[in-house]
């Protein structure tokens, strides 16, 4: 049996484990948004950044990629994913399952917000978001960083993301 990782932000360009597979998929129901704040990894408790997450979203779809994880090192791949995931218990590890654009369908490992975290800030207006990312640095570096590697990535991959590409120009202006 395959283990599957959905990846939607930092795992589309550093999954950090190997990949035997890697294909576009879609998964119904969630929308990626800058909707938690990142108190480690792209800001701190005294200046939280902010992280992409998956917000429950009846009717949305969010595009990435479906990641399978090399054989054998399944147990390694989870142990190191949740030590870099649940590092806040602001996300919860999900099996859903993904549309492969070869049509196939698995259940894959997803990161999702837990909108009854305090780190969960759903519904921030972009331009807010912008003046945190554009400010907020953390232990990987400062959040622009973040926001930029994910939007060349998704545009890369031919993933239209408008909110990104938005925030990407905004919080390039605000840092220039």
């Amino acid at each position: 049996m395959s283990m599957w990782v959905f990846g939607y932000g930092s795992l589309l360009w550093n999954p950090g484990f190997d990949v035997a597979e890697e294909m576009m998929a879609t998964l119904p129901g969630w929308a990626r948004s800058f909707c938690m704040r990142s108190i480690h990894h792209r800001g701190s408790e005294a200046e939280p950044g902010l992280v992409l997450a998956l917000d429950a979203a009846p009717g949305a779809h969010c595009a990435g990629v479906a990641l399978r994880v090399a054989p054998g090192t399944e147990d390694a791949t989870l142990a190191y994913l949740r030590e870099r995931e649940l590092i806040s218990s602001a996300y919860l590890e999900k099996m859903l399952a993904l549309t492969l654009a070869d049509g196939r369908e698995v259940t894959a490992v997803t990161y999702v917000i837990d909108p009854d975290h305090v780190q969960y800030c759903g519904g921030l207006p972009l331009e807010e978001q912008a003046q945190i990312i554009a400010h907020a640095t953390g232990g990987r570096g400062p959040n622009s960083d973040y926001l930029f590697n994910t939007a060349q990535h998704l545009a890369a991959l031919g993933v239209a993301d408008p909110d990104l590409d938005w925030l990407s120009r905004r919080v390039a202006a605000i840092l220039a």
